[in-house]
């Protein structure tokens, strides 16, 4: 692991570890990469089963660095996932011990069974990379990446996350159901042992660093970030739309494609990186009229009209 790996290396070796566990999910691998090269966080929207939480385990046992699991619950309370100080009798003063959120990878599962006050508490820890904890502040780790997921049929026990909260993710996708015959492998692939048990580490931390660091070189021209504005402003005025997204939804926009044309080869970004990460950057920043509701639109729907719309930059 102490061999140095080119940057454009590192995305394509995690991404051809993690499908050693996770068939015919290329799309989704693209964009989960993305984010997290980009030092964005991703949420997975999908149906039990699909394979979100083998895809987050499958990400962190493909990198040496610290991943933890937190199975979110109504009665769950902020300080379990921050930490808390503790009394020590021998020494007679209080100790700090971590919680959770002290990790290099965290993966929140079914993050919508916590309440809205244990969901707040990562937002100072997605945005800022870092906690604030009795009144002190406690960085956390340079490499820091939030998997959370949720399951959108359920509507029993949970708190939808408020806008806020869903602004913080760079991308919302779901994985969705593979064909017939990539199931079936799967069924092969699972008879005596589950593939994850086989996954090694194939990049060290420096690697992970070395590509993040490599994805703020990727240039892009004055026209596409044009562009990338204009899809977003888009939004703020689209039909059936209550909230547009904002600002931070056009940097996420720019820096998750500069780690998709890194992913790519490529050493500038191209139109083609934008449209096919615009939908899960954007789609779920949006608030819709009710009435849109109603009638079908979905933020996916916007998105989708606003590129046929949008001119691409020559």
């Amino acid at each position: 692991m102490n061999v140095k790996i080119l940057p454009g290396e590192v995305f394509q070796k995690l991404v051809a570890n993690i499908e050693k566990v996770i068939k015919g999910q290329n799309g989704s691998l693209r964009k989960l990469i993305a984010a997290f090269a980009s030092d964005g966080h991703v949420l997975l929207e999908d149906f039990p089963g699909t394979g979100k939480t083998t895809l987050a385990k499958a990400l962190a046992r493909s990198i040496d660095a610290r991943f933890k699991r937190v199975q979110f619950t109504p009665d769950m309370l902020p300080s379990d996932i921050l930490g808390v100080s503790v009394y020590n009798q021998r020494d007679q003063q209080f100790e700090f011990h971590e919680g959770p959120v002290f990790t290099n990878i965290l993966l929140a599962d079914e993050i919508n069974r916590a309440s809205p006050r244990t969901q707040s508490a990562l937002l100072e820890a997605m945005g800022e990379s870092q906690v604030s904890v009795e009144g002190e502040r406690r960085a956390l780790p340079d490499l820091f990446f939030v998997i959370a997921t949720q399951k959108p049929v359920e509507f029993r026990g949970t708190y939808p996350l408020p806008e806020a909260q869903m602004d913080r993710f760079a991308l919302n996708f779901s994985l969705g159901y593979v064909s017939a015959e990539q199931e079936v492998a799967i069924l092969s692939a699972q008879e005596k042992l589950h593939p994850l048990e086989s996954i090694s580490p194939c990049v060290a931390m420096h690697d992970v660093l070395s590509l993040k660091r490599a994805v703020k070189d990727i240039r892009m021209s004055d026209e596409l970030k044009r562009y990338a504005v204009d899809i977003t402003r888009a939004t703020r005025t689209a039909p059936g739309v209550q909230l547009g997204a904002s600002p931070r939804a056009s940097l996420a926009l720019m820096k998750s494609a500069q780690a998709l044309a890194l992913c790519d080869g490529l050493e500038f970004v191209t139109p083609e990186q934008i449209q096919e990460l615009a939908v899960p950057v954007i789609a779920h920043r949006l608030v819709l009229e009710p009435q849109a509701k109603f009638s079908g639109v979905t933020g996916r729907s916007v998105v989708q009209e606003v590129l046929k719309k949008i001119p691409v930059p020559a």
